[in-house]
C-alpha cells in the first residue's frame, strides 16, 4: 500500500528538496541542527546529498562508494549546489527506471521497486528537510511550522510502521505482549502495532481494546513516530502505564545503512 502515487512521490521530493536547501541557507551551513545530535547542518547536507546519490545508482544498478561521496559533501565549496546535483540525478533516475524495475529493496510489505524507491526517498528528504526548519528554528519543530500536507504524513507514518517496525532488525520490543493503536484525528488513518519479544506486526486497522493509544493530527504523528517533535498524545491503560513514548524514542532510530 502507498497512500501517495509515483508523481506525488516525486512532488514531495521536489517539495522537500526546496525546503531542505531554503532552510539550510538560512540557518548556515555551521548552525547546529536540534532534530540530528551532533551534525551541523553541513553534515546534514552531505549525508543528503550522499542518500541520493546512492539511491540513484540502486536504481541504475551501479555500485557507489558512499563513503567517499560523503566525504566530497563535507568539503565542497558550495554544499547547496552539490546537493542539487544529487537530487535533480534522483529525480532523474526514477523518471528513467522502467515500471517494472527489478532492483534490491529492504523494507517489508513495500510496493514495487520504483515507487518504494520513491517514497523512501520522499520521506528520507522530508524528514531532513525538517532538521534543516529545526535549524533555523533552533528547535524541535511542531507541525505548524511545517509545509506538510496530512495526505504525504499520513504515507510516511504507514511506511514506518508497516515497513520499518516489522524488521527483524527494528528494536522496538516488550516482554509482556501489548497493543498499540495509532489514531490520526484529522484524517481517520488508524494502525494496529502489536509489540512483544518477536519483530512487531503491524496492520492498517483500530484494534479493540489496546493498552496505549498513540493520537494527533497526521503531521503531528509523522513528526512525532519519526522523533522530529514532541506532539503525539499517549494514553496508557492502567495496567501497561509506563513511559510508551519514552521506549519509542529510544528503540525507533532509523539511522541509514546499506
Amino acid at each position: 500500500m502507498t497512500v501517495l502515487g509515483f508523481d506525488e512521490l516525486g512532488e514531495g521530493i521536489g517539495d522537500a528538496w526546496a525546503v531542505l536547501r531554503d532552510n539550510a541557507n538560512r540557518a548556515g551551513f555551521d548552525a547546529a541542527v536540534p532534530t540530528c545530535p551532533g551534525w551541523t547542518v553541513r553534515h546534514l547536507l552531505a549525508h543528503q546529498g550522499m542518500v541520493h546519490r546512492w539511491a540513484a545508482a540502486v536504481l541504475r544498478g551501479i555500485d557507489l562508494d558512499v563513503e567517499a561521496v560523503e566525504r566530497e559533501g563535507l568539503v565542497v565549496d558550495d554544499p547547496l549546489d552539490w546537493l542539487d546535483d544529487g537530487a535533480k540525478d534522483l529525480l532523474q533516475a526514477l523518471v528513467d527506471a522502467p515500471d517494472d524495475l527489478d532492483v534490491r529493496f529492504f523494507l517489508r510489505d513495500a510496493p514495487p521497486p520504483k515507487v518504494a524507491w520513491a517514497r523512501r526517498q520522499c520521506h528520507e528528504t522530508t524528514m531532513h528537510a525538517v532538521d534543516a526548519r529545526a535549524a533555523v528554528l533552533g528547535r524541535q519543530p511542531l507541525a505548524s511550522d511545517t509545509w506538510i500536507r496530512p495526505r504525504l504524513a499520513v504515507d510516511g507514518i504507514d511506511e514506518l510502521l508497516t515497513g520499518f517496525l516489522p524488521r527483524r532488525s527494528s528494536r522496538l520490543r516488550s516482554a509482556t505482549p501489548r497493543t498499540v493503536s495509532v489514531e490520526a484525528t484529522d484524517t481517520g488513518d488508524a494502525w494496529s502495532l502489536a509489540i512483544s519479544d518477536d519483530p512487531v506486526v503491524a496492520t492498517r486497522l483500530r484494534p479493540e481494546s489496546p493498552d496505549t493509544v498513540l493520537t494527533g493530527t497526521a503531521v503531528q504523528l509523522y513528526l512525532g513516530l519519526w522523533n522530529r517533535s514532541n506532539e503525539i498524545v499517549c494514553d496508557e491503560s492502567a495496567e501497561s502505564a509506563g513511559d510508551f513514548l519514552a521506549q519509542w524514542r529510544r528503540s525507533v532510530t532509523v539511522t541509514w545503512s546499506r
